[in-house]
């Protein structure tokens, strides 16, 4: 059955989207047709989530173009994105010629906008090295490592905790956008699962993608809950379970399939690329795994995602449109955004129980009426 995917509303105050700025509302003033630079050069998880601002800018702004300035790491995605014209890259591992070449390249382009969408020094940096007349950035408050001197308009302060995706939309909010309907990361159409089709022919449908691991160890589930939770599944349900991370966790993933021993357990970690990991996700019944960025790839594809939270807020992280998916314990320290738990064995992930993260996967079945795949008591694991 093909999934009946919806769209989480944006309509402000009740009021119907039109597909031009409002000038009552612009805090800025630009030429009819603007050309634009964001930069956001950080996590694939903010970069994912940025994407969206890049079809609501064109439809506010027709005639506008839209420089993305990057790192190497995040490339590809924002290469994919069909309505972003030019991409500037920072290699940061060859910063003195990268840096050259970035400022003689900034300062012939003659951006009327930026959008610094990443709050810290560097970002900042070349915001002010573009030269544009409005280089608009995070409130004082919001930022970090002085960025917001180097820009000259800044979007009102949010709480710590406010939802990073709606901390992005009021940039175009101070552009006089109106809030959009629903949101676009740039992955509709069938561009992207034509490109992946190599890699979508090893998967059989209906199945789950599981992700294994972040770069950050505080964020880690563990091995044998994980081993668990795919047991449990391949025996209670008759959908294939699909294994995705990057070459880091090959080695976890191999064990998992040496203990599990079923057909129906498939491991692609460390065999796709960014873009074949949408096309992965955009074909699954739901993912699950901790807070990272496959979880916003799987937002931006419209797949719920259940999500694993420990030493990071939910409330600010929890991927669009999955933010009742989530799973955390009550835990006095947490969030505390600490890259390595000071504590012995991460107690926040690992009171993460197999039973609380096997609900949210069915509730996320339920979405699209594959809760039929789960069985009664009948061993399909082989």
């Amino acid at each position: 059955m093909e999934k009946q995917k919806s769209d989480k509303s944006f309509q402000d105050d009740g009021k119907k989207n039109n597909n031009c700025h409002s000038e009552k509302n612009q805090k800025v003033k630009l030429p009819p047709s603007p050309a634009f630079l964001i930069v956001l050069m950080g996590s694939l998880g903010d970069v994912t989530r940025g994407l969206c601002l890049v079809s609501q800018i064109k439809a506010c702004f027709p005639g506008s173009s839209i420089t993305w300035l990057i790192e190497p790491k995040c490339k590809e995605v924002v290469t994919f994105h069909p309505q972003i014209d030019t991409l500037l890259v920072f290699d940061r591992p060859n910063w003195k010629q990268s840096l050259k070449d970035l400022f003689n390249t900034l300062r012939t382009s003659h951006f009327d906008c930026v959008l610094d969408l990443q709050r810290h020094f560097k970002s900042g940096f070349f915001s002010f090295l573009s030269g544009a007349p409005c280089r608009i950035g995070f409130h004082k408050k919001n930022a970090k490592e002085f960025n917001w001197l180097f820009n000259n308009n800044h979007i009102p302060y949010v709480y710590e905790y406010y939802p990073k995706l709606f901390h992005y939309l009021t940039f175009t909010e101070f552009l006089g956008c109106p809030r959009p309907e629903s949101l676009d990361f740039g992955f509709s159409g069938p561009r992207l699962l034509l490109m992946a089709a190599d890699v979508l022919s090893k998967v059989r449908r209906p199945f789950i993608a599981i992700v294994l691991g972040t770069t950050w160890v505080s964020k880690e589930w563990f091995f044998d809950s994980y081993a668990r939770l795919i047991g449990d599944l391949l025996k209670e349900t008759s959908l294939h379970v699909v294994m995705v991370d990057t070459m880091a966790k090959y080695d976890m993933a191999c064990e998992l399939e040496k203990k599990t021993q079923s057909s129906r357990l498939i491991n692609l970690v460390g065999k796709t690329s960014i873009l074949e990991l949408a096309a992965v996700f955009k074909e699954a019944s739901v993912g699950v795994g901790p807070d990272c960025g496959s979880a916003h790839i799987s937002a931006a594809v419209k797949t719920p995602y259940v999500t694993l939270f420990g030493p990071t807020s939910p409330e600010r992280t929890a991927p669009y449109g999955s933010e009742d998916l989530v799973v955390s314990v009550n835990m006095a320290c947490a969030p505390c955004y600490k890259r390595k738990c000071p504590q012995k064995d991460t107690p926040c992930m690992r009171n993460i129980t197999v039973e609380d993260v096997k609900e949210k996967i069915f509730q996320g079945l339920n979405r699209f009426n594959l809760s039929s795949q789960r069985l009664a008591g009948k061993d399909q694991s082989r």
